[in-house]
């Protein structure tokens, strides 16, 4: 379980491994984007790399709130790029630069959205084998998809990087200290497109008003308050409770590795699965340093090298 990666002593701060990377993000690449419809009328935007490229398809799932310019996808397809690979980025409801249509959005539990990605994909492109890579939510979603799909899962092998697989520990963690920093940051985002959809067409739809949303400072209460009734559960407790990942993990038939760091300053010990939790395909890789979504291995500061994007390609291009 324990993981090799270990960084070089200047590069041991959770806190510097997980703002780091974003100081030192690389250009955005040149990608084609697509709007997806769903079955529901809303749509995902998508965005392509060499989208006619040969080979496996790669399929990256952004965290909260993050998409094609979040700083561990760039530096993922400036990876992929180099071995002219075919990537799709998919990016949640209301991410992606517009707002969605409908009141709703996205949560850490919607594996919906992304079966039926998978589906079109599978129909369009056969038996093409499709590599994911989830990271932070998005790491979340995948193996709670993984694990209800079981032998029919559409995607060939899996990485889930910094999953928040216990989503009630992770709210909780999240109030406390340096944390409250990452908490408020995000919370930010989340109240913006919460105040645009109430003063669009679908404000008597929300569950809230204004002066509400602005009161909202923790994840526990914007999931009570907006994320819960939006999305069919009953309260936040419930919501954390049906869409924790780490309940689903023992389902999984998939070669999946999930990687976390024990310093995450987003988690808690009760994040990590114990051995009987996980099923045979799954590798748990904990090591004792990265942050969330960081694992800098080295290098100067304006030049760090990384671990996470060498081991993930490495985990999904091995053979079956």
């Amino acid at each position: 379980m324990t993981g090799p990666f270990t960084p070089s002593l200047w590069w041991r701060n959770p806190h510097l491994q997980t703002i780091w990377p974003l100081m030192v993000r690389p250009a955005p690449l040149p990608l084609t984007r697509q709007r997806f419809t769903l079955d529901d009328g809303d749509f995902l935007q998508l965005d392509w790399l060499n989208r006619n490229a040969e080979g496996p398809l790669y399929l990256i799932l952004h965290g909260l709130e993050g998409g094609a310019d979040s700083h561990y996808v760039r530096r993922m397809l400036h990876r992929l790029n180099a071995r002219n690979a075919c990537a799709l980025v998919m990016h949640q409801r209301s991410c992606g630069g517009e707002l969605n249509r409908l009141p709703r959005t996205y949560h850490s539990g919607e594996t919906a959205d992304l079966g039926q990605l998978l589906s079109h994909l599978t129909q369009r492109f056969g038996s093409r084998p499709i590599l994911a890579v989830g990271y932070s939510l998005g790491g979340n979603l995948l193996c709670k998809y993984l694990g209800e799909r079981g032998e029919a899962s559409l995607i060939r092998r899996a990485v889930a990087v910094s999953p928040p697989l216990d989503l009630a520990a992770c709210a909780r963690r999240m109030e406390r200290g340096f944390s409250r920093l990452y908490q408020h940051h995000l919370l930010t985002r989340l109240r913006g497109k919460i105040r645009q959809k109430l003063n669009g067409p679908h404000a008597s739809a929300m569950p809230i008003d204004l002066e509400e949303c602005d009161r909202l400072t923790t994840f526990y209460q914007f999931d009570h308050r907006v994320t819960a009734p939006l999305h069919g559960f009953d309260g936040a407790d419930d919501y954390y409770r049906r869409a924790s990942g780490k309940q689903f993990l023992k389902g999984v038939r998939t070669p999946l590795l999930v990687l976390h760091a024990a310093d995450d300053p987003f988690m808690t010990a009760a994040v990590i699965p114990a051995p009987h939790e996980l099923a045979a395909s799954v590798t748990l890789e904990l090591c004792p340093f990265g942050g969330h979504v960081g694992f800098i291995s080295g290098g100067p500061l304006w030049r760090p090298t990384f671990y996470l994007e060498p081991r993930a390609l490495s985990f999904l291009n091995e053979s079956p």
